[in-house]
């Protein structure tokens, strides 16, 4: 890759988030989907190598990779926190409909095609309903796509920001409302050798995630 094509190894855009860490925090989300609209070149969907961990602080114990596998399959590659805390367990490895009630699983299969084919955004309006040990838990569900350092649309930027005690792990959700919103990329056929670059990329610098506990800060942190 020649020199004048490099990117900067962080981009200068990090958008702040509110400073209340023990609230639900959805507020941070319109600050989240800004950050990524801020990674937009042209219109186009961001690289996964563009995204910074420092662009998204505020809700790093939230927030998510997630990589399409085959058509309406995504499975976690890294994940916050919180995440392994809705669960009970790590969540690295597991697919995203894992925290969805199996009764919609194929629904939300379908909302994921569209996500990455045409491309879009989709945003996710959950609940799980309450029951012993286990309080009701409303929630947002934000998944952004992003190219691979191949370049195809097989990534999503995403978090998962709730409201309400966890109570007893494992906790799924039904499906409130979705919006889904279609991207206007107009630059479908980048070529992605020249668009490679370190940020988030996994062959440079890498996250750690360590066991889940739920009064510990976050933890999806940069490792160099």
């Amino acid at each position: 890759m020649h020199d004048d094509q490099k990117r900067q190894p962080f981009p200068d855009t990090v958008v702040k988030f509110r400073g209340d860490r023990t609230s639900a925090k959805t507020k941070d989300i319109d600050a989240f989907r800004a950050y990524w609209q801020s990674m937009r070149k042209s219109g186009d969907v961001p690289w996964r190598s563009d995204i910074d961990p420092r662009g998204i602080e505020g809700l790093l114990e939230n927030a998510f990779i997630a990589e399409n596998i085959a058509p309406g399959v995504t499975r976690l590659r890294i994940a916050g926190s919180h995440l392994s805390d809705l669960m009970g367990m790590e969540v690295r490895g597991m697919p995203l409909s894992a925290f969805v009630d199996p009764g919609q699983r194929k629904d939300f299969a379908l909302q994921l095609v569209e996500l990455f084919d045409r491309p879009a955004t989709l945003h996710l309006k959950l609940r799980s309903d309450g029951g012993i040990g286990r309080p009701v838990i409303e929630s947002d569900l934000v998944l952004l796509p992003l190219r691979s350092d191949l370049g195809d649309i097989s990534r999503a930027l995403g978090c998962l920001v709730t409201k309400g005690n966890i109570g007893r792990a494992p906790r799924r959700f039904n499906i409130a409302s979705t919006t889904l919103e279609p991207l206007d990329t107009g630059s479908p056929g980048l070529m992605a050798e020249s668009m490679q670059g370190p940020g988030m990329a996994e062959t440079g610098h890498r996250f750690e995630h360590r066991p889940a506990n739920p009064s510990e800060k976050p933890y999806l942190r940069l490792v160099k």
